[in-house]
């Protein structure tokens, strides 16, 4: 029973954009060194095997975002520790790509970084804290059965002597 959804949509997303940050990249790799030509006075077999590399490392930190996703989607826990860490990064990786996709891109891909952005968000958020099951006594014992519920009771009603 898959009871909360977003965990595995943005597994789903945070790998295919792995793949995408990294073919991409590749491809800008490929492009330069076909090309030949040199940049401020830069070697082109640096520029072209930077971005390669520089694409990889990025599509990895995806990946590796996406599996933290997957693991709370499987788990169905809240991310801890270095998974909670890459997430947050992740979150504030795609807030920035959004503004510059504003800028730089269009408003398409500025509303898809938006909407990752709020699907991250959204899954830090719903795994916050584990939930307890309805029928789990509380810590602090068993309630009272005449009181209304409330954390404080109103103190008994004075009576005279």
């Amino acid at each position: 029973m898959v009871r909360r959804p977003v965990a595995w949509i943005v597994a789903v997303v945070l790998f295919v954009e792995a793949f995408g940050i990294a073919a991409v990249q590749w491809f800008m790799g490929v492009v330069v060194d076909r090309q030949d030509m040199s940049l401020a006075g830069l070697d082109p077999d640096v520029m072209s095997v930077s971005t390669k590399v520089g694409g990889l490392v990025f599509g990895l930190y995806f990946a590796l975002c996406g599996l933290v996703a997957l693991l709370v989607a499987l788990r169905d826990r809240p991310p801890a520790g270095l998974g909670r860490i890459l997430l947050i990064s992740v979150a504030v990786v795609h807030g920035l790509l959004g503004a510059l996709a504003w800028g730089l891109l269009g408003r398409t891909e500025f509303l898809f970084m938006v909407v990752m952005l709020a699907l991250i968000i959204l899954l830090l958020m719903t795994y916050d804290r584990p939930q307890e099951p309805a029928d789990a006594v509380p810590s602090d014992g068993p309630k009272d059965p005449e009181s209304d519920g409330s954390p404080v009771t109103s103190p008994p009603a004075p009576t005279t002597l």
